[in-house]
């Protein structure tokens, strides 16, 4: 062999090496997960078979949670709908933005939203990648200022606002109201009980998703929210006089409006097992906050509106057949905010820098590669100035104008006050509080509360300060 082809073979060799090992390393590399965020709205923290429920038959999120892992100690960054969607949506304290701080969001405005500007779980998504959707309701702000495809979703069904009519679709009662319908940024009409258009309009999203690109779908259902309509009750829907239906629903009706939920996110995850994408989606199952006054929150205590922890503890469930092993219950502590840094980081993202997360990145306990680790989460609520803090077992409550310690590990009833008993701690979790509470956006009087009245919360905690059973 001459110098000239020997130096030619060996300029050669790393080229040809490399153009191997390419296909190789591509093939390697693990392919981003689908993400399916399924949120419901109002549900109790044992609404489901698999936390204790006995009345009620919710198969497919019992199958969901057999197939993944559940937690037990998962909370709601808010004991109300929107302010919890805000943390959901950004990944931090709701408290950081004006909108924010509603109790929830009432109706139009062109300053009480989600800023465009702010990054989001969609719009970091994008960045990687995916495509995104939305089906279900927002509740982050109106048109024409606000709105999901404002905020880094692709395409949006649903509704803009809180709870609408199952059947109607609108927002409250008489022929003046329009409906609360909305493909992206039009109106539209459609015939249906809610739950089940929107169950329907997942499965169709799923099966036209373009092959090797991933997506997130957020999934946020109005059910098991007021009004108390089931599924074949649309004669009660032209009955009722107020969309608050508070002269409405027992437990048959919320039963069969959770039993409706369960079997309509039964159709997506088949729609998914049949286009062969079960394996790699990362699927998610929580609630916006603790139940309201049909559900079942045993053993815990209180409901929405309240820093009880049934006010703010809820199911959560997340599935991911390729990465993460089935049949896990996991006592990890977890916060709506969470999910935000907890995705990005299975993409193969992060979150903006500029926007740091107050959540943290659970993927590490999801994935068996670390241990349950403690927490320290806070919550307001201006509803009789609510505060609360969970620091490790411990909980600080202030409620009803009474000041509480609990080691809700095991007093999970919220029972036993031991401010006497440890006063150090009780001292630290208020001066703790009440330093968080200094970097957040202050709650003035021109925030919305949709709270309890006076009297029911003299009855509930009394002059004493003893929480009554729900």
């Amino acid at each position: 062999m001459t110098d000239t082809r020997r130096r030619n073979l060996l300029k050669t060799l790393p080229a040809l090496a490399l153009a191997g090992a390419l296909p190789r390393a591509l093939a390697a590399r693990p392919q981003q997960p689908n993400i399916i965020f399924i949120l419901a709205d109002d549900l109790g923290h044992a609404d489901l078979g698999v936390y204790g429920q006995t009345e009620i038959r919710t198969p497919h999120l019992d199958r969901l949670a057999a197939q993944g892992l559940r937690f037990t100690q998962a909370y709601a960054n808010s004991a109300v709908c929107s302010a919890t969607r805000f943390a959901l949506i950004t990944g931090r304290y709701q408290y950081r933005l004006r909108g924010g701080l509603e109790e929830p969001i009432a109706g139009a405005s062109d300053t009480i939203g989600l800023p465009p500007s702010h990054p989001t779980l969609p719009s970091l998504l994008k960045k990687q990648g995916y495509g995104t959707a939305l089906i279900g309701k927002w509740h982050l702000g109106y048109l024409p200022t606000f709105g999901p495809l404002k905020s880094g979703y692709d395409s949006f069904f649903g509704n803009y606002g809180g709870a609408i009519d199952y059947f109607t679709h609108k927002p409250g009662v008489g022929p003046q109201v329009k409906e609360d319908l909305y493909e992206g940024e039009v109106p539209v009409q459609q015939i249906g009980y809610y739950t089940d258009l929107l169950g329907a309009r997942a499965v169709e999203y799923v099966r036209t998703q373009q092959a090797g690109k991933p997506f997130l779908l957020s999934l946020h259902y109005t059910a098991p929210h007021w009004p108390w309509e089931g599924p074949g009750d649309e004669a009660v829907s032209r009955e009722i006089s107020n969309i608050f239906h508070y002269d409405g629903g027992d437990l048959a009706t919320y039963g069969r409006m959770v039993e409706a939920l369960d079997a309509s996110i039964g159709r997506v995850l088949h729609a998914l097992e049949q286009q062969g994408l079960a394996e790699n989606t990362i699927v998610i199952f929580t609630s916006d906050n603790g139940g309201e006054r049909f559900s079942k929150t045993w053993p815990l205590t209180g409901q929405k509106t309240e820093l009880l922890e049934g006010g703010i503890r809820v199911p959560a469930i997340v599935r991911w057949p390729a990465q993460i092993k089935a049949g896990q219950v996991s006592e990890q502590v977890a916060i709506s905010m969470d999910w935000l840094p907890t995705l990005l980081a299975a993409a193969g993202g992060a979150p903006d820098p500029a926007y740091p997360s107050d959540g943290e990145n659970l993927l590490p306990q999801l994935l068996g590669q670390a241990a349950v680790r403690p927490r320290t989460l806070l919550w307001r609520y201006k509803a009789n100035a609510q505060r609360a803090i969970r620091s490790g077992d411990w909980k600080y409550l202030r409620i009803g104008g009474n000041e509480f310690l609990f080691d809700v590990v095991k007093d999970q009833r919220e029972r036993a006050n031991l401010a006497q008993r440890h006063p150090a701690i009780f001292k630290r979790l208020q001066e703790q509080w009440e330093q968080w509470n200094t970097q957040m956006l202050p709650i003035t009087a021109d925030v919305r509360t949709h709270g309890v009245s006076a009297q029911v919360q003299a009855d509930r905690y009394g002059a004493k300060g003893a929480t009554r059973d729900e």
